[in-house]
This record gives C-alpha cells, structure tokens and sequence, in this order.
C-alpha cells in the first residue's frame, strides 16, 4: 500500500489539545496504548508544566488577557503583548523583560480559544491557532 492510498485520512484521527499552550495533538500510532495519557505536544511543554514558575505565569498571563478583554467594547480585541507587558509589570520587571512572556501569552490565547471563551484573528479573520504565524490579536467569540 502507498502512503497517498491509506485508507483513514489524518483528519479521521483523534486529536486532543497540550495541557500546557492548547496546540492540538493529533493520534501516533506509537501513542497507540497510551493514548489516555498524552498530555503536552513537545518536551518544551512538558517542561513547562513541570516547572512552578510556568504554571503562575500562565494562570496570570489568562486572567491578563480576560481583564483586557472585559475591559474593551466586545467588537474588541487585544495584543498579547498588552497581557505580557501587564504580567511583567506586577511581577517587576524591567525594560524588555516582557518580551520573555510572548509565547506563554500566545499559549494563554490558545488555551482561551480551546476553552471557547475567545477567538485569534489576524487581519480580522479568525485564524486556527495552531498554524498562525506572526501577529496575533485576540477577541471575544462572535
């Protein structure tokens, strides 16, 4: 059998999101008798799940960016920068300091959407959040 003739497209498989930045996860057949157990999409994640520090980033980073959220007219939407920036200053960091909270604020802006309490839009189309590169903005669902 050919690889372009398998009979289940990757569509057809089981997908589930990372319990750390919400990327989906789809089935491998090496996961096959763990399937139940697959939690994080990389190693990156599992890390970051183990590490104290990452989960009261990302705890602050969502409610950062549900505070902007609430706080602008609901045809808005936010940076994840703003959340980064706002998660920096409580913290105390200084100067660029926030920069070092993007990814974790693009992964709170996956989980949000995972959650369905928001939306990922680029140019004012709602993107899938596990492909979009580059500039990001966040919304509440239409």
């Amino acid at each position: 059998m050919s690889r372009g003739s398998r009979s289940s497209a990757k569509s057809d498989l089981p997908t589930k999101p990372c319990a750390v930045c919400g990327r989906t996860i789809t089935w491998r057949k090496k996961w096959e008798r763990d399937w139940e157990g697959v939690r994080y999409c990389s190693d990156a994640c599992r890390r970051r799940a183990r590490s104290t520090g990452g989960k009261d980033d990302d705890a602050a980073l969502e409610r950062s960016l549900e505070e902007l959220l609430d706080a602008r007219a609901a045809s808005s939407s936010v940076c994840p920068s703003e959340a980064a920036r706002a998660v920096a200053a409580q913290q105390g960091l200084d100067g660029e300091g926030w920069r070092d909270l993007m990814e974790p604020a693009r992964a709170a802006a996956r989980r949000l959407v995972v959650a369905g309490r928001a939306q990922i839009t680029q140019k004012g189309a709602v993107v899938d959040p596990d492909t979009a590169k580059g500039p990001i903005r966040v919304r509440r669902p239409r």
